[in-house]
Order: structure tokens, then sequence, then C-alpha cells
């Protein structure tokens, strides 16, 4: 199926790329991604069979790509802000129904959305369930991923996943790397798969130049950090810049993160991304980010595009689709799949 890309300058520089380090050197997704990179490893049969139905499902069953559909952002950015572009979605079922119509590998969801209508839709499609948060109801507001459930509540509930995020970077990143690594195994005991948010925070991150939460060096290493926590899917925002640690002047470098395993292209920097998930044994998905209105389709798919030239294995897009009419929501899930669906796409 061929994806409709914007026509712009930008779009045909991105299509047209070849990445500074070579596709070789990656594990490229495909439909035999499991059997390559999971097939040799100490994962149960369990928790292959939960990556099988994660990786079977939607429109892009069976390609070694993902869309998922999350929808926990009525805590992480409160449910009046999340919701109130369409308040349809202030009803968990009508967050399933979009992913189903929307033909997602998954949905992601809190534990209270998923007790909703878990016994109604966990046989129809798969469950990622989001087992911290960052609340946003303290004043002054602060930023700390803390435990809203249990492993076993999600998998008694019929969840095919967990994930959770950790804050890298930030004061409360020990505590939240010991608890998420030991979630992580319960899952892996009990046959759930796992997805980790592996997101950065930390106030020094931004300076007056430059906002370094998005900078391809320090990404890289949280993504490095989650696969060693046992996470078998990455979740990370798109790299807009490099340089973090040589900015910031702490850590480790060399020559080599700045001058030949990235440049400034944009499918670079996210191809060094899917470097530090092992080489791409573990799949990297970057978010979609916030809605910003009519362009949200247009920057979807150049989201999708880079993503699967860099190859990574698909996007994790929630308010584009979701703070809009639920048609509308629909079309651009499919605008994001077409892109992983087109054999014209290749990587660079």
């Amino acid at each position: 199926m061929a994806a409709t890309l914007p026509q712009t300058a930008e779009i045909e520089a991105l299509l047209a790329h070849q990445a500074v380090v070579s596709k070789a050197l990656i594990h490229a997704p495909g439909p035999d991604f499991l059997d390559r990179c999971f097939g040799p490893g100490a994962r149960s049969p369990q928790v292959l069979r939960s990556l099988g139905a994660l990786y079977g499902h939607g429109r892009l069953g069976g390609t070694g790509y993902l869309s998922i559909l999350p929808v926990d952002q009525g805590i992480e950015h409160t449910a009046g802000a999340s919701f109130g572009p369409n308040p349809l979605y202030f009803d968990p079922e009508n967050i399933i129904k979009l992913a189903v119509e929307g033909g997602c590998n998954a949905v992601a969801t809190t534990f209270g959305s998923f007790e909703t209508v878990a016994r109604r839709y966990a046989h129809k499609i798969p469950f990622l369930v989001k087992i911290n948060h960052n609340e946003l109801l303290t004043y002054p507001t602060k930023y700390n991923q803390i435990s809203f459930g249990s492993v076993r509540r999600a998998w008694d509930l019929g969840a095919t996943a967990v994930g959770a995020t950790v804050y890298f970077g930030s004061e409360e990143s020990n505590r939240q790397i010991a608890e998420i690594a030991a979630a992580f195994e319960e899952a892996h005991a009990l046959g759930l798969a796992t997805v980790l948010w592996c997101y950065l925070r930390n106030n020094a991150f931004k300076t007056t130049d430059q906002d370094y939460h998005v900078a391809a060096d320090l990404t890289g290493q949280a993504n490095h950090l989650g696969v060693t926590m046992g996470a078998d899917i990455i979740k990370q925002k798109l790299p807009e810049n490099n340089g973090g640690f040589a900015a910031l002047n702490f850590g480790k470098t060399h020559p080599a993160m700045y001058e030949t395993l990235a440049a400034d292209n944009p499918i670079d920097l996210t191809r060094y991304q899917v470097l530090n998930c092992y080489a791409g044994r573990v799949g990297l998905i970057n978010s979609g980010g916030e809605s910003r209105g009519e362009t949200d389709r247009d920057e979807a798919v150049r989201t999708a595009l880079i993503n699967k030239r860099a190859g990574g294995q698909g996007l994790i897009s929630g308010r584009k689709a979701f703070q809009r009419p639920f048609a509308e929501g629909v079309a651009l899930l499919h605008a994001i799949q077409d892109v992983y669906l087109d054999p014209a796409i290749t990587l660079a």
C-alpha cells in the first residue's frame, strides 16, 4: 500500500537520504523479527506468545512493525486538557473502539480504563497496561513516576503487556530503575511483554540554547539503559538535536558519537537511538507528540517516515488521533500505518 506523503522538499530529502551508519549494522524489522532477535534469547515461550500477539495484530500484523494507541494522558496531562478537545474520550470504551477501528496492534491504557472494559475487549485487541504515572495534582508541580497498580493485577485482567516510564536523569531515577526492573522481571515470569518509556527529566538538560531532553546522545543512552532493564520494546521521543553530554559537560563521550555514528539528519539521529537498542534487537517506537491541529497528519507521517527509514519499528501516537473527531482519528492512524505498509519506503 502506497503512503500519501506531504509533497515537500524535506520529505523528498528524507526519502533519498543515505544513513551514515550502514543498515547492515542493525537488525531490521520484518515478519521474522521475533524469530531472529528473540528466538535465541532467554524470553520464555509465554513472553514470545505475548510479543507475537502484539506484532501479529491490526493492519501492521505480521510485518514486524507496530502502531499503538496510548491514552494515559488523563493522568499525565490532566483529563480536562487531554479530552477537552473531544469529550467522547472521557469514556474509556471509545478509546478502545478507536484503537480497534484504527487497526492498531495494541492500545495502551491506565488500570482504571482497562478495568472498565477488560471483559468486553481483552480478547479483541492486545492491551498494554501502564503501571506507573506522573500524577499532576501535587502543587507545586513535581515530576516523579509512581506505581498505580501491580503487574499481577494487569495479568489478572488479561493484559498482553505492561508499560512503565523511567525519568532518566531525575533525582528519583535510581528508585524508578530498580522498581521497574523488578516489575519487568515479574512481568516476564507471568508471560507478559514489557514496554519502557525511556524519557529524560532534568531541568539542567534544558539550556537557553537547546533542549537536550531530545538529544540523540542522551536519549540513546536512556534507550541502552532501558534494554538492559529487560524492556522488550522501547518508546522514545524523536531526537531533534545532539551533543547533550558535551554541552552539559557530564558523562562519557567518544568523538564517534558525533562524527561517525550520527549526523544532523533526523534519520541519522534516530538510527543512533536504534543502535542503542542493541542494534535493533529490541524494537524502537517513537512517540507521536502533542496535537497541533491542521498539521497533525503531516507531522505524524513525517515522524513515521523518519522512524521507518532509521530502522525503528513504529509509532505510539495518541493525542494526534484522539483529540479530533473519531473518523479523523481513524484516518490519521491509517496514514501512519500506510508508511510502514509501503514497500517503496525502505531502510536508509
